[in-house]
């Protein structure tokens, strides 16, 4: 998320210094400098502003899209630099703060309660009301945040939001209904200037997981009006007079209420990706411009393009392999993951496989050519895998919905009538063969990204080499399961596990794949 941040600055002539507890940190090889410092230490990092402002004229200290700027902020009031003030900075990073601020002054806002303690949950869902939000004060990226309908669920996702918190508090807000945006400014000198407004795409309940943003909103003129309004008194009452803010609203049934407001340019790949290709404007050189004391320049957008970013991501497993992924997908495309690491169908925003993002004329080119793009990416699992496993038999993750459901009866009646376990008598003489239901082309559902059950029954064979066929399919129903469950990397799963119990003589019945269903 630095890396446009420390380009921009080089091409403004700068000399760029990169402060990171990762010594392999992506932007170190761009950078002119490297302080090795835990980005949580605080003092760590003023020492080090300090010393080079004593040493070279250090003139400003800059983040975008993390959770680190009450850290830069503290270190900017150390060393007499320009920036936010801490105090402000430390609102905007502690959510029990940020919602005080928000109740003094009058900001739209849910009812909320802090717990400093897991056993004070009932009290503060009873402030709350329910449905409910936990989150913890202290970390983004929807890091330990998931919606709560009953006090069923109650104590055990205050406990889990405890695990995400450094600080070991946690709040619980009303949950309110509606659209979801992003939005950027910057502020200097207290004149706002907003940098963007977005369409977020919101999934996966009970989690809020984003799978993508659209820039700019497709919302009405007036609709948005209130949303920066109430955007910009937000940034006001958290006193942030002089850099940027970030903004997540919701519009729900009497207006827009704040979901959380930041002292930074956005994550997300919006501030430094998505607004650039639509607006033709580079807030983060505004936002750079600030950090140093100067003006941020023109931000008036020079065109006027949309821009998609969405998500591609993972049933539980490990990678065995990636293909169709490439750099030069797109406008712009990352890769997260990589062949032996182990991925989660994501419960927060890091967990996440990968981006790709795609700038058009119209709203209509530039969402389809991203979510296009991202099924193109295959990731295969490795055969075999436990988690995967228990994904497939529902033993995990039962929030996730199927990937596909069959919805023609015919085809309904079928599944059920055929047989559950591979004929393995067949699969010794002629390899697998997949059996189709009487009428495949009926089903219209699409998986998670949007993939037809047909499209997925075409990659399975492209990848496999395996054959599928009306009469003598011979791998029974549990393919069919693993398919409907998990997509594409659920029937190639399965195949390729099976695969894997064949000894030199054929497919052998081995006892715990079988048994494992």
């Amino acid at each position: 998320m630095q890396l446009p941040a420390i380009r921009i600055a080089r091409g403004f002539g700068w000399e760029v210094i990169c402060a990171d507890g990762n010594p392999d940190a992506p932007g170190r090889a761009e950078a002119h400098y490297f302080e090795h410092i835990d980005l949580k230490d605080r003092e760590g990092i003023a020492e080090s502003v300090v010393d080079w402002r004593n040493r070279r004229g250090l003139d400003g200290v800059f983040t975008a899209g993390t959770d680190f700027s009450a850290a830069v902020a503290w270190a900017a009031e150390k060393a007499g630099l320009p920036g936010i003030p801490y105090q402000s900075a430390l609102k905007a990073s502690d959510k029990f703060l940020m919602r005080t601020a928000f109740a003094e002054a009058g900001v739209p806002s849910p009812r909320f309660a802090g717990i400093e303690n897991p056993d004070q949950w009932r009290d503060a869902f009873e402030k709350a009301g329910l449905p409910a939000v936990v989150k913890p004060v202290d970390n983004m990226g929807s890091r330990g945040i998931r919606r709560v309908d009953t006090l069923e669920d109650a104590r055990s996702a205050v406990e889990a939001a405890f695990v995400c918190s450094a600080s070991g508090r946690v709040i619980v807000e009303e949950y309110i209904e509606g659209p979801e945006f992003s939005l950027d400014a910057l502020i200097y000198r207290g004149v706002f200037s907003l940098c963007g407004i977005a369409d977020r795409h919101i999934r996966f309940a009970p989690y809020f997981i984003e799978v993508g943003h659209t820039m700019p909103s497709i919302f009405p003129e007036g609709d948005r009006q209130r949303i920066i309004d109430t955007f910009r008194n937000a940034a006001f009452a958290l006193g942030i007079d002089n850099g940027a803010a970030k903004g997540d609203i919701k519009l729900g049934r009497s207006g827009p209420v704040v979901g959380e407001v930041a002292a930074r340019l956005s994550g997300g790949y919006m501030s430094g990706w998505t607004y650039p290709l639509s607006s033709g404007v580079e807030v983060t050189a505004g936002a750079l411009r600030i950090a140093v004391g100067e003006p941020p320049g023109d931000l008036a957008p020079v065109q006027q393009k949309t821009c998609a970013e969405r998500a591609f991501y993972s049933i539980p497993g490990i990678i065995d392999s990636i293909d169709g992924f490439s750099d030069s997908m797109g406008s712009a495309a990352f890769l997260l993951t990589s062949p032996g690491s182990r991925v989660e169908f994501p419960r927060n925003n890091v967990e996440k496989c990968g981006n790709i993002i795609c700038a058009a004329e119209t709203r209509e080119d530039a969402c389809s050519r991203a979510e296009d793009l991202c099924r193109r990416v295959i990731l295969r699992l490795a055969a075999g895998g436990r988690e995967t496993l228990d994904f497939l038999r529902r033993r995990s993750h039962e929030w996730v919905p199927d990937a596909f459901t069959l919805e023609d009866p015919e085809n309904r009646d079928w599944l059920r009538e055929l047989e559950y376990l591979p004929d393995f008598a067949s699969l010794r003489s002629t390899g697998p063969v997949i059996p189709l239901p009487p009428h495949p082309e009926k089903e219209t559902a699409c998986d998670w990204l949007g993939r037809s059950l047909t499209d997925a029954l075409e990659l399975i064979q492209a990848k496999t080499g395996v054959h599928a066929a009306s009469e003598r399919g011979n791998v029974g129903r549990q393919f069919w399961l693993a398919l409907l469950r998990g997509g594409y990397q659920g029937g190639l799963w399965f195949l390729d596990t099976l695969n894997g119990s064949a000894d030199q003589t054929g497919y052998g019945e081995i006892e715990e794949f079988p048994a494992g269903w």
